[in-house]
């Protein structure tokens, strides 16, 4: 989890359903060096939190190419239980042709090199952006019941590339098109002396 903060991303190679719903067996997280990528990990197929995060991100889809990143979903369910899924209407649970890869770890490989398998045999709900290096910048991981938040995860991606454009350091609160803080030691004290007790 925070421990891969700054390393490279465990690298792996799985099966994934694609976006046009095919079965691609070489799956690998390298092949997106050079990208952005969230990579974000859930527990089950046909579960209930589980639907609404990933037609989250499918809809949010465009905002994350548009800042040339790439989002890839992973659970240790197989591919075909990803594709029935995938082919099964919304209104009746399943999450419709979503337009990024969906990553089989029937294995529980991946979950476990992230830190995010339970003994529960599932994963977490971790979330981890990888910069065009492929260095785990950010991770945030939450309990099964807690969905995530897409609107924070693209904060998060336009503060790395904030961060990468301009140095400077994203405060509390940042989002993009606010001016960045520039901490100096008049500013810090004066905001100690009015936050004091």
């Amino acid at each position: 989890m925070s421990a891969l903060v700054t390393k490279q991303a465990p690298d792996f190679t799985a099966t994934a359903v694609m976006p046009d719903n095919s079965f691609k067996g070489d799956f690998k997280l390298s092949d997106y060096r050079g990208k952005y990528v969230v990579l974000f990990f859930y527990p089950l197929d046909f579960t209930f939190v589980c639907p609404s995060e990933i037609i989250a991100f499918d809809r949010a889809l465009p905002l994350f190419k548009e800042r040339g990143c790439e989002v890839i979903g992973v659970s240790i369910d197989s591919q075909f239980s990803h594709f029935a899924w995938k082919n099964t209407p919304v209104k009746e649970g399943g999450i419709g042709c979503v337009q990024y890869p969906l990553v089989s770890d029937l294995d529980k490989k991946i979950a476990r090199q992230y830190g995010v398998l339970i003994d529960m045999g599932v994963a977490l709900r971790g979330t981890f952006l990888i910069d065009k290096e492929g260095v785990v910048r950010h991770a945030v991981v939450n309990d099964l019941p807690l969905g995530r938040s897409t609107d924070e995860a693209l904060r998060m991606l336009d503060a790395l590339i904030f961060h990468e454009t301009h140095g400077d350091v994203c405060p509390a609160d940042w989002n993009k098109g606010k001016e960045a803080m520039k901490p100096t030691a008049a500013g810090v004290a004066d905001y100690l002396a009015k936050n004091a007790g």
